[in-house]
């Protein structure tokens, strides 16, 4: 009866996040549609081994790195990460322009009471513009704190660092 009930358990947490990554997919999707003013893109997964994934501080899985292209033409890059908050994570989008610019962040699913306010488009376009080659993003320099949302803007601006950071160890090897 134990064994029983430990594996409905272990199926209902799988098919939830496979449904939660699902969500969390959909909402990129509509963001990309309202970012590049279309109706309908594909995408082109890129691969990143598990070799090279061990070296970089952003974890590339085969659902998170891709090319976006319309009707054949190639619109930008996207990435969909995951970052703690003070006691979950949270979801977000980055889209790159050809030459890994960032042109657009969004905190795609926040699950926190406190501290969504790193979701405001008006605070996350602090990070537009930002790339391989700049500088890293400063806590309270370059990125501006929010009251209530300490540990959530100090993940934010790590994960942003951190991907742009995998992103130029990336293209210095050759591997986008």
């Amino acid at each position: 009866m134990m064994k029983k009930m430990f594996s409905i358990v272990v199926l209902f947490l799988v098919l939830s996040s496979f449904s939660t990554q699902e969500k969390i997919k959909e909402k990129a999707d509509r963001e990309i549609e309202k970012f590049y003013n279309i109706e309908t893109f594909s995408t082109e997964i890129i691969s990143i081994s598990v070799e090279v994934n061990t070296k970089m501080a952003s974890e590339f899985r085969e659902d998170n790195f891709f090319k976006i292209l319309s009707r054949g033409n190639f619109l930008g890059y996207a990435y969909i990460g995951n970052a703690p908050s003070k006691t979950a994570t949270f979801d977000y989008l980055v889209l790159f322009n050809e030459n890994f610019i960032i042109t657009k962040s969004k905190v795609l699913v926040y699950r926190e009471e406190y501290g969504g306010e790193i979701g405001s488009r008006r605070w996350l376009k602090q990070f537009d513009g930002a790339s391989p080659a700049s500088h890293e993003l400063k806590y309270n320099q370059d990125i501006i704190p929010i009251s209530g949302a300490t540990i959530s803007v100090h993940s934010m601006t790590k994960a942003m660092n951190n991907l742009l950071q995998s992103i130029g160890y990336l293209r210095k090897n050759s591997l986008i």
